[in-house]
């Protein structure tokens, strides 16, 4: 039972919050996805593995670097700061606290066990099973949320994938996913033997997902599963593929955020489907946030269930920016209450209307698209920059968290490696967050989003390696993800 008296408005939750004392550690490579919380929530600290703020964020703790390793995913890194041993020593002076983390596995909950720190997250074994595109789709139709006209099932050849397709009546211009995977690098478009032939070596044993193609707007919105049912953050469309800012097809790159992006009521139709599918979740066992991707069929309108991201994501920094600025409470607070030991009764309802009005907004994930490995002698310092009308940057002042944007012509930028760091072919080379749009309604990257892309690689010095060096860059460059 809680020992805590029970919350029955935002006022009690703040007051709850700021005075919170059990210590509730963000471990992750970066304090991209929930940066800004520290200011509502007493007690909360970032441990990182990349020191993006050089020492000045008072909530930042980095352990010192223990020789050379070779992560291969966010997991990995995980890992490697729950078994540090000053991370753990820190540890051991407080009171038994709460971990959160953006990717991990079964070993990090037995690291933590270890530790003496609880997960505040649900079972990595749970997220796995949710994490799959087919049981995404299965919950969905359960829930009453349709994905775009599909079959479910197995194809060692392509006539399997004809019959396949023919009996649900999808023709043959279709999309096939796998069940595990970034959607860029597991979702394959196959309209003939030969496309087939080309991708059959990554689809053949698996149960697949096939889909009849569709003229489709992306799209992604974060929501959190309570106790008092689901709530959702605000509509975002999704920035992919441009090759100014990602190597990858079909990449990530950003998202863009406006209450007028889609069309007529389609932004409601969204969040009723967040809602239904986090209402689904929960019956599951699941809590706390998820973030899902929805296809807008742009000929028809009607929303489609993309595929499910069982975690705090890349889209939590405009929610809860969104949600704080506009409706003054940011939506992962709701997570934090599902895992603290505090019970609450407030009208749901109430809040989730405060989140429907807001702004424009975009973030920008920048990689390195050239080529190369070599060592970082400059980088640009983590803070608000400023766009002048001839198109230049130039830093303007120190900010720890993306409140501190002023008008259209600043930005919070968030870098990821330092000077003696290596970059590389793909590496994250940092987040910008603005005010306004960066791509237009015909999904076309806007003057202004290319200017702060050129302007912040520009700040970039980098030389290259000696002959002997020994630098391995990651090897599964597609888990290698920092923010």
């Amino acid at each position: 039972m809680s020992q805590h008296e029970k919350l029955r408005n935002l006022s009690d939750i703040y007051r709850f919050l700021r005075k919170n004392e059990t210590p509730i550690y963000i471990v992750t490579p970066t304090p991209f996805n929930l940066l800004g919380l520290d200011q509502w929530v007493g007690g909360l600290e970032f441990v990182n593995y990349f020191d993006i703020f050089d020492g000045r964020h008072p909530r930042v703790f980095v352990p010192p670097r223990i020789g050379p390793v070779d992560f291969k995913s966010m997991e990995d890194v995980a890992n490697c700061l729950v078994a540090h041993p000053a991370f753990k020593a820190r540890i051991r002076k407080r009171p038994r606290g709460k971990a959160i983390f953006v990717m991990f596995d079964e070993e990090t909950e037995k690291l933590c066990e270890a530790a003496g720190v609880d997960v505040a997250l649900p079972k990595a074994a749970l997220r796995t099973r949710l994490d799959s595109k087919i049981e995404t789709t299965r919950l969905g139709n359960e829930a009453g949320v349709a994905s775009a006209p599909n079959t479910m099932g197995f194809a060692a050849t392509y006539q399997e994938l004809e019959a396949l397709a023919a009996q649900a009546q999808l023709g043959s211009d279709l999309v096939v996913q796998t069940p595990y995977g970034d959607s860029g690098r597991t979702t394959f478009f196959i309209k003939s033997a030969v496309d087939w032939d080309k991708y059959a070596a990554k689809i053949i044993g698996q149960e697949l997902k096939v889909m009849r193609r569709i003229n489709h707007l992306p799209g992604t919105i974060e929501g959190c599963c309570t106790r008092h049912g689901t709530l959702v953050g605000p509509v975002m469309t999704d920035i992919t593929g441009f090759a100014e800012i990602t190597p990858y097809k079909g990449g990530w790159c950003g998202n863009d955020v406006s209450p007028t992006i889609l069309p007529g009521d389609a932004p409601e139709r969204v969040r009723d489907m967040a809602r239904k599918l986090g209402d689904r979740l929960y019956a599951e066992g699941y809590r706390g946030v998820f973030c899902t991707d929805f296809l807008l069929d742009t000929d028809t309108h009607d929303v489609y269930l993309g595929e499910l991201n069982p975690r705090v994501s890349g889209a939590s920094p405009p929610t809860n920016l969104i949600t704080t600025t506009y409706g003054g409470c940011p939506l992962f607070l709701f997570h934090l209450l599902e895992f603290l030991d505090v019970d609450y009764d407030l009208d749901i309802e109430a809040v989730q209307s405060r989140w429907r009005e807001y702004d424009h907004w975009s973030q920008l994930i920048l990689k390195q698209t050239e080529d190369k490995v070599e060592l970082l002698t400059r980088v640009p310092q983590s803070g608000i920059w400023r766009m002048n009308d001839r198109g230049e940057i130039a830093y303007q002042r120190p900010a720890l968290d993306l409140t501190s944007v002023g008008d259209e012509n600043e930005a919070f930028y968030m870098r990821v490696y330092g000077v003696g760091e290596y970059c590389y072919h793909g590496a994250d080379m940092g987040c910008l967050l603005a005010r306004g749009r960066m791509q237009s309604d015909a999904r076309e990257l806007l003057m202004r989003a290319k200017k702060w892309n050129a302007g912040i690689k520009a700040q970039f010095e980098s030389v290259p390696l000696p002959p002997m060096a020994g630098v391995v860059p990651p090897a599964d460059m597609p888990s290698s993800k920092w923010i």
